[in-house]
């Protein structure tokens, strides 16, 4: 009796470790559920900044894949999520992060048509972060980019475009960490 007490226990363990991955400090899931859609971890990474981890951050699609421009350009169910690693990432750093982020890897004319868009999304970060806050950047086409802080729904933002212009801050050929756009395309 004792053997299969002891073996279920070991059973239920290595599914539970199976269901999630180690990033940074941060344990991440292996699937999302999103809406209806059930998303994969396609790849995961820390992004650093001065020797510092700030957040680690998984991407989430159907299908995996490693073509930064066909995720962007995808017009399916998608999600990055982030967890925070460091005190040193403030509400105000990650609304310029977002900002900066979009100029970089955006052409001028697609800043400027996400404008107004961008500026309602920056409003949904509307509390000063936490070491362990998780933020969702969940996409459906035919519900838009929805912010989650927590797993509390905090906005939606419509279009294809949206979503592409904020995908591109990690998944661009100029993204802003190439260390961790490669880590999330699982190359």
């Amino acid at each position: 009796m004792k053997k299969a007490c002891f073996t279920i226990i070991i059973s239920i363990l290595s599914l539970t470790m199976f269901s999630q991955t180690k990033v940074g400090d941060a344990i991440l899931p292996n699937k999302l559920n999103i809406e209806s859609s059930e998303l994969l971890l396609n790849g995961s990474g820390v992004r650093e900044k001065l020797w510092f981890d700030l957040y680690a951050c998984g991407l989430y699609l159907q299908n995996k894949t490693n073509s930064g421009p066909q995720i962007v350009a995808a017009d399916q169910p998608m999600a990055i999520h982030m967890e925070i690693l460091s005190s040193l990432l403030s509400k105000k750093k990650l609304i310029g992060a977002f900002e900066s982020g979009v100029e970089k890897t955006n052409s001028e004319k697609v800043v400027a048509e996400i404008a107004p868009k961008l500026k309602t999304f920056l409003k949904f970060v509307d509390k000063e972060i936490n070491i362990g806050d998780k933020y969702r950047l969940a996409y459906t086409p035919s519900t838009g980019t929805s912010l989650y802080i927590n797993d509390i729904k905090k906005g939606t933002i419509k279009g294809l475009d949206f979503k592409s212009a904020i995908f591109n801050i990690w998944l661009a050929s100029d993204s802003v960490d190439d260390d961790l756009k490669k880590e999330l395309l699982g190359n």
